[in-house]
């Protein structure tokens, strides 16, 4: 029996780069990691976010409303940053392959974005009707 490592290939057959296909969990998680701090780093978007998630939680806590309300903020809060994570790396991967402004890649930019802005108009509403609940204006 050979030593050799089998082929990461993808559907296609071609040969994908080492440690990024079939990579354990633990490689695979860094990735992600890594992923999580590029956005940090180059997007602000994805900082306002992700303080804005940080203020939920302690809103959350101080508020205490039913569990329900509790998880649909948190999921409300994750697919926005999810959103936000899946824009840059749309935007990225196209300015990448074209660079020159192209009505095709500003339609898929601001497709992109706009899917980013109902999510978080959907997550205002969300946590409007939380803190509603939770200091008893409405039932």
């Amino acid at each position: 029996m050979s030593d050799a490592k089998p082929s990461q290939q993808d559907d296609s057959g071609k040969t994908a780069p080492h440690g990024m296909k079939n990579a354990a969990f633990a490689q695979r998680a860094r990735f992600a990691l890594a992923g999580l701090a590029a956005a940090w780093r180059n997007e602000s978007s994805f900082r306002i976010q992700t303080v804005c998630s940080v203020l939920l939680l302690i809103a959350l806590l101080a508020l205490r409303p039913p569990l329900l309300w509790c998880a649909l903020c948190l999921i409300m809060a994750a697919l926005v940053m999810a959103a936000e994570l899946l824009n840059t790396a749309i935007e990225h991967f196209i300015d990448h392959l074209h660079p020159d402004l192209h009505p095709a890649v500003k339609t898929a930019k601001d497709c992109a974005a706009a899917a980013v802005l109902v999510l978080s108009i959907c997550a205002l509403a969300v946590g409007v009707m939380t803190m509603l609940i939770s200091l008893g204006v409405v039932h």
